[in-house]
């Protein structure tokens, strides 16, 4: 039986990824002009973004979910702290980026979405990759 110990984790890792298809599956329909399927896509990838972050603060917060140590050795610690540091500063910038690209979006001005939504995109795509590198780095490789 999994315990909250485990299961938040790999609960987080896999809506990250979930987010990152979603993200990748938006640019794919816009780029080949379904645009209802962008924004199907899009929307998805949000309320599923907003649901990570539900439970990680959850898992943080409310169970106090201490820190896990990373157990790597070698070039392995600085890159993962790299990750992890990078993935945790964009993970803060990209929360306007979100709001203030899906806002033009579904308020009509997509000339002015249009502008902010490639920064968004990948900022938004690192974030959720790394969410899952970094899962991946704590608790499958190097346990």
């Amino acid at each position: 039986m999994q315990t909250p110990s485990t299961f938040f984790p790999a609960l987080n890792a896999c809506l990250n990824g979930a987010s990152a298809i979603l993200i990748g599956a938006g640019l794919y329909f816009i780029r080949h002009g379904r645009i209802q399927a962008h924004k199907r896509s899009m929307l998805t990838a949000f309320v599923t973004s907003c649901l990570f972050l539900t439970s990680y603060l959850y898992y943080h917060l409310v169970l106090r979910a201490g820190v896990t140590h990373f157990k790597g050795e070698g070039l392995a610690r600085p890159l993962y702290f790299t990750i992890l540091f990078s993935h945790t500063i964009l993970a803060v910038v990209v929360v306007p980026f979100i709001l203030i690209t899906l806002a033009r979006a579904l308020k009509g001005r997509i000339q002015r979405h249009k502008v902010i939504a490639p920064c968004t995109f990948a900022i938004w795509m690192y974030v959720s990759v790394t969410g899952v590198v970094i899962y991946l780095m704590l608790y499958k490789i190097f346990v």
